[in-house]
């Protein structure tokens, strides 16, 4: 039916020509890093606009779920995103297709439903695009064949903030009330705390026991090159040294002994390649190989991944999405793989078919690619010029990895030695192995980075040409070493992401959050790689423990990422799950606000005397962290600033240069021994010296270290670079 206007009625037909012409294609992608290079491949019949990431979340100020409703999220847009949706809600009136082409996971579906829902967006109009590299071919096939918002992984994404948010609005003001402010429980994060304190525990238990092993160096007869070989049974049994009086009479047995070679083996060993990366293996090998956080490699793949201007008129895409669990690889990928490896390498290097990696992750998503370079003839010496630092090694790991996951095995030759002994007293088995390249395959290419904590591989000896089974091997000393059993080590970022990942806890896109999150809250220090928990970190886990044991139970969290894993397959609802776990949690939480003790009064020491008042200092925690004030506040008001050492010498006095702050914040680093020592510095001292004239080295520029002194600029050195970049 028409409108009534003033002057009489319009028909059905007329109405419908006074509606706003749609016309154009209306594109939106999370950041414009990721539109530029979208738009540079559609053409000018398509707008590209960026969300800037999220454009609604719950209400920071409250619960924001409402538990007697089915726990409904109540979202609002931020204000600093009234803007942008503003722009796309005008935007989208007049297009004729809205394509919300955000990341391929559950985040990304999520921001497509709320742009929708906040931008007020015509439903019929949307179009859903997903891609996982951003490359031309991969784009227009993403466009020619569009779908629908897929309800079930937003319903997934939902679940994972509603339960998150449940957790830590029921926690973190029950921390506040009961121990201090500023603290924090998360349902992810307190179970990586744990695992942290519980490793530290166990180091803290542990008692070293002392060991020992004893070698041989021996010249076969008639030779003229020696070997070392290791006592591996005495008298038929695994030798047992507890200490050095054990091992002094089998050291002058030994020495009377007579040896000849009772057996030599001759075999090939062969290695496989790694698959091609994952989110949790690229962050790993990124740690161990180049010294980055988990936080410092997501943002630079997501670099990449948007795109990267290299010359050709525009930015590309160099590597697939980075939060993936999966190790497939589309064909055409291993075929362009197949071409390269044949050109640079030879057929030899070949598989006779391309590989097929199984993904070990729990619940890993097939559908998704590894994460592979867009293009290998893309190599990494071809984009240096065009790649920071820190972007070109990252792509380099990644490039080198996938190119030697579709290679062919590397082949050794092995030898293993047996060398028999006897005296009068006992009988000896020493055993002596090694091995040679005899085809390097894989390994042209790339190795794979080992943990610290690994279990070292038995360590190859040289072994001479010439052997033979009977021959006298003359003894020429014996090399008895005392040892001492270790103590587990501490978790690096890698090794607490892969004890995550075969926990089956957290998913690609939330390994990186946890681990800032357990840092930035002080509840966990990384010191040379290593995370140690702090005691704030072990008081917070210990009352988690206790008055909620499923919070931080392995088996619990797994299933609940299982869990949700079901609602993004739409096997499960999401209130459902919801509501079975927070009916249980709701009475934990009353409970624990009627046991845990009251504990705000127990402030940590300084160990110096209140200069007003002569009572003790006292370390609080204010708004912006630490600070140092008399205990007994109200009554005596003396602060002073909590100064955090830097570990580095004064250049002036010698005394400990620290980390200050002006009275508007910014940063700054002086001597400990102010007034006395008025030493400053804007740009953050390093530990190492300068290797020109040994003065104080300051970091310059992301890239550059320089000295105070002769002014000498140098290469940040990889080991303090990650750590100390992101001040620059």
């Amino acid at each position: 039916m028409g409108r009534t206007l003033a002057h009489g009625v319009l028909s059905g037909e007329e109405a419908e020509k006074l509606k706003p012409r749609r016309s154009g294609k209306l594109v939106i992608v999370e950041s414009p890093a990721k539109a530029r290079t979208v738009g540079r491949f559609l053409g000018k019949e398509y707008t590209v606009k960026a969300s800037i990431g999220h454009v609604r979340d719950l209400l920071r100020s409250q619960l924001s779920v409402d538990i007697e409703n089915d726990f409904e999220p109540k979202y609002r847009v931020p204000n600093e995103k009234k803007a942008v949706v503003k722009e796309i809600r005008e935007l989208a009136k007049s297009a004729e297709e809205v394509y919300l082409a955000t990341d391929p996971d559950r985040e990304g579906e999520a921001i497509a439903w709320h742009l929708i829902e906040a931008a007020s967006i015509d439903p019929k109009i949307v179009r859903r695009v997903v891609f996982h590299e951003i490359t031309e071919p991969a784009i227009k096939e993403a466009f020619a064949h569009p779908r629908g918002i897929d309800r079930a992984l937003v319903d997934a994404q939902q679940a994972r903030r509603v339960l998150d948010r449940l957790v830590g609005y029921n926690l973190s003001p029950l921390l506040w009330r009961k121990v201090r402010s500023r603290l924090s429980a998360g349902r992810v994060q307190s179970v990586a705390l744990r695992m942290i304190v519980e490793r530290e525990r166990e180091i803290q238990a542990f008692v070293p026991v002392e060991y020992w092993s004893i070698a041989a160096e021996f010249l076969p007869e008639g030779g003229e090159e020696t070997f070392v070989a290791k006592l591996a049974r005495l008298d038929g049994e695994e030798p047992s040294l507890g200490n050095e009086e054990q091992v002094r009479p089998i050291l002058q047995d030994m020495e009377g002994a007579r040896y000849w070679i009772s057996q030599i083996k001759q075999g090939e060993r062969r290695r496989n390649p790694a698959p091609p990366f994952i989110t949790s293996t690229l962050q790993q090998d990124a740690s161990r190989k180049l010294g980055f956080t988990a936080k410092r490699t997501m943002a630079l793949a997501q670099q990449l991944y948007e795109g990267i201007d290299i010359g050709s008129g525009g930015s590309v895409g160099l590597i697939t999405y980075m939060r993936t669990d999966s190790t497939n690889v589309s064909e055409l990928a291993q075929e362009e793989a197949r071409q390269y490896i044949a050109q640079r390498y030879g057929e030899t290097f070949l598989p006779a078919k391309p590989p097929r990696y199984k993904t070990k992750t729990l619940g890993a998503q097939e559908a998704h690619e590894a994460i592979r370079p867009t293009s290998v003839f893309r190599t990494p010496e071809s984009l240096r010029e065009f790649l920071n630092r820190d972007q070109f090694r990252l792509y380099q790991l990644i490039w080198q990895r996938f190119v030697a996951s579709q290679m062919n095995a590397a082949i050794f030759d092995t030898i293993s030695v047996e060398v028999s002994g006897r005296s009068t007293a006992h009988e000896y088995l020493l055993r002596a192995s090694g091995s040679a390249v005899r085809f390097s395959g894989y390994m042209a290419v790339y190795e794979e980075a080992k943990d610290e904590d690994s279990v070292p591989e038995e360590e190859a000896t040289r072994i001479p040409s010439g052997l033979a089974e009977g021959q006298v091997q003359k003894l020429v000393r014996l090399i008895p070493e005392q040892h001492f059993t270790q103590p587990p080590p501490r978790y690096t970022e890698a090794t607490l992401v892969r004890a995550l990942e075969e926990y089956g806890i957290g998913r690609p896109s939330t390994y990186a959050p946890i681990l800032s999150t357990i840092q930035q809250r002080g509840y966990v220090v990384r010191e040379n790689k290593r995370l140690i928990p702090t005691e704030t970190g072990m008081l917070v886990n210990d009352l988690i423990a206790q008055y909620f044991p499923e919070i931080v139970d392995y088996g619990f969290t797994a299933h609940m990422e299982e869990d949700l894993d079901r609602i993004a397959a739409g096997k499960e609802r999401w209130v459902d799950v919801i509501r079975q776990f927070y009916t249980p949690f709701a009475q934990l939480v009353s409970e624990a606000e009627r046991a845990i003790p009251e504990m705000k009064g127990e402030l940590e020491p300084v160990g110096r005397k209140c200069p007003e008042c002569d009572r003790e200092l006292v370390i609080r925690f204010g708004r912006y962290g630490k600070f140092i004030s008399c205990s007994g506040f109200p009554e005596c008001r003396y602060t002073e600033a909590w100064l955090e050492k830097m570990g580095v010498r004064c250049p002036r006095c010698g005394g400990e240069l620290v980390e200050r702050k002006t009275r508007r914040g910014r940063v700054f680093y002086g001597c400990s021994n102010y007034p006395e020592c008025g030493f400053t510095s804007w740009k953050r001292p390093l530990p190492a010296p300068c290797p020109e004239c040994g003065g104080l080295l300051v970091v310059a520029d992301k890239n550059n270290a320089q000295c105070l002194d002769c002014e000498e600029r140098f290469p940040l050195d990889e080991m303090v670079e990650d750590e100390m970049a992101s001040t620059a």
